[in-house]
């Protein structure tokens, strides 16, 4: 996989544009000591070391398919809540693997945007107030619905300042477990944020993004079927 691969901040936004690998090799030393003294800042922060100390509470689809109806509607509160205590959890595992990457890569200007990006994130998420009704689900929609935005282009950054930063990796072996931690990770809270959005959506045969008639063997069969 390596091979392939290769929240505002309180007291002012960091820049959200990010650095082209052109722009990333001429980075002025005055902006890349500026950055990663902003990214140093949080490292103190007393609210991701505790977030990051604690276990991740998974789901199953089982428990997400079976959870995600109700007369009421109060699943979808339920699942915002369940949204508002794990995603920081899981963002701030992630921070702390880039606080563990060696610093020669950890202060590349490409990596230390999408660190950023993911501190951004806790901020934003932990800052939101608890979720009680229905207009503060809503907000919260439109709050998952921005980091989406914001984190879409994660992948082919980590990819670019990687590939940046090669001539310092030693062995590639060392970067591996980062890499697959932040890629599945990534995915995971990218389907609980989009399932809790589908949520809202009347499709037939779906609960959120889970397809009640889908059937494993046919779509292996038809797989099979176009590759032959």
């Amino acid at each position: 996989m390596l091979h392939r691969v290769l929240g505002g901040r309180k007291g002012g936004a960091l820049p959200l544009r990010p650095p082209t690998r052109a722009a990333a090799d001429q980075t002025p030393p005055d902006l890349a000591r500026e950055r990663s003294k902003a990214v140093t800042s949080f490292y103190h922060q007393p609210a991701i070391d505790i977030a990051a100390e604690k276990p991740s509470v998974r789901l199953t689809p089982t428990t997400m398919l079976y959870s995600g109806r109700s007369q009421d509607g109060s699943h979808i509160l339920k699942s915002a809540r369940y949204l508002q205590q794990e995603l920081p959890v899981r963002i701030a595992h992630r921070i702390k693997g880039f606080r563990s990457l060696p610093f020669i890569i950890g202060c590349n200007p490409t990596i230390l945007h999408v660190h950023e990006l993911y501190i951004r994130a806790f901020q934003k998420l932990s800052d939101f107030p608890p979720i009680q009704a229905r207009g503060d689900e809503a907000r919260y929609c439109s709050l998952l619905r921005q980091l989406l935005e914001d984190h879409k282009d994660v992948v082919t950054l980590l990819a670019e300042g990687l590939r940046e930063c090669r001539r310092h990796i030693q062995d590639e072996r060392l970067l591996r477990p980062f890499l697959d931690k932040t890629l599945t990770s990534r995915l995971g809270m990218r389907m609980l944020a989009a399932h809790h959005l589908a949520l809202h959506e009347d499709k037939p045969d779906f609960v959120g993004i889970i397809c009640t008639r889908l059937s494993p063997k046919k779509l292996i069969e038809k797989w099979v079927d176009f590759a032959r």
